[in-house]
């Protein structure tokens, strides 16, 4: 058996658009809301915001409008320990909104982010710091679906061979229906996928995107080229795919507040525990713990359990782990999928 491959040990910069966010307080259908409450959302900040809360230096790199939105987004990353410094102000566009419509069948977003300061992000990004000092940089395929000139950015980044970067690239495909309509989705997200070092996808999503009877085997099969490929299967388990087999861990059990925001939690909490070392299966116990936390908040961020119980689940029994309920609910297990259904591309007005 070979010694698993992970990434050195260092900075993390998470690359992509954070939002202003409304959401129904409390939940409600947008039609049917009396007030509004405002926050951020963004799958690359939150994997950064993770990351900070486990200890992993880590950096967000996009842009905001110069505006209230934007100062309110930048605020609350770097209020979460992450180092914003590297963050471009665009005194001529907006920051990009979104709006969460909950509903019985799950939340519906609509954006507010054609033409924002994030869609103009291009190639020279990679350029100097914060990469020029990173182990890593985490990208999402929703940065490639905002603009050319992001979609540029992204294959940039990844057109470098994996042994010639001077970082390893973590990509989670994070497929926005909504944000695709020209049918270019599935074809560029597994060019993409396949050219970094690890990757995360749900196994819902590939489905969607490259074929209904999917296995994760399957899903190997189509994307040999990551070192470590994740694949996430909703409230039952994650299974990482290395060169040494694959690894699968269950879900935990909780109640689920909202969904949203899991995957991204999963993703932080897994390369958290790549970077401190850890096995694929301690890597993915981290993930799940960290999905809860997102799990059991509104917003798409919440906070982690404590060191000392974070440590002590780490080493449960496989069948421990497996009957493990957090008390909080009486629900099924509770996966990393923070999946939602997608509303229409807004026109910016």
């Amino acid at each position: 058996m070979t010694a698993p491959w992970r990434p050195a040990p260092g900075p993390v910069v998470c690359l992509g658009e954070t939002m202003a966010a409304l959401a129904p307080d409390p939940p409600r259908p947008l039609a049917d809301a009396e007030q509004l409450r405002l926050s951020v959302a963004g799958a690359e900040s939150n994997v950064a915001m993770y990351l900070a809360d486990h200890g992993i230096p880590a950096r967000w790199l996009s842009a905001v409008g110069d505006d209230p939105l934007g100062r309110r987004v930048r605020a609350a990353v770097a209020a979460a320990g992450v180092d914003v410094t590297h963050v471009r102000t665009d005194p001529h566009r907006p920051t990009g909104l979104l709006l969460k419509n909950p509903g019985p069948a799950g939340t519906r977003v609509h954006y507010y982010r054609a033409g924002s300061a994030a869609s103009a992000l291009g190639p020279g990004l990679l350029d100097g710091e914060p990469l020029s000092s990173a182990a890593l940089l985490h990208l999402t395929g929703i940065t490639p679906a905002l603009s050319a000139s992001c979609r540029a950015l992204v294959t940039r980044a990844l057109d470098t061979p994996a042994a010639e970067r001077p970082y390893a690239v973590s990509f989670d495909v994070n497929h926005r229906v909504a944000l695709w309509p020209d049918g270019t989705a599935p074809a560029l997200l597994r060019a993409l996928a396949d050219r970094a070092d690890i990757v995360f996808v749900g196994l819902d999503e590939a489905q969607e995107l490259w074929g209904g009877d999917l296995t994760v085997t399957g899903l190997r099969e189509l994307l040999p080229g990551p070192r470590i490929l994740v694949v996430k299967d909703g409230a039952r388990a994650a299974t990482a795919v290395t060169a040494n087999g694959a690894c699968t861990v269950p879900a935990l059990r909780t109640a689920v507040v909202e969904p949203v925001g899991a995957g991204d939690a999963f993703a932080a909490g897994f390369l958290a525990g790549l970077l401190r070392a850890e096995t694929p299966a301690r890597a993915l116990r981290l993930g799940h713990l960290t999905a809860v936390s997102a799990l059991k908040v509104t917003g798409d961020h919440g906070p982690l359990p404590e060191p000392t119980d974070i440590a002590r689940l780490l080493e449960l029994t496989d069948r421990d782990w497996q009957r493990y309920d957090d008390g909080s609910g009486d629900g099924p297990a509770a996966g990393p999928e923070g999946r939602r259904r997608e509303g229409s591309e807004a026109v910016q007005s």
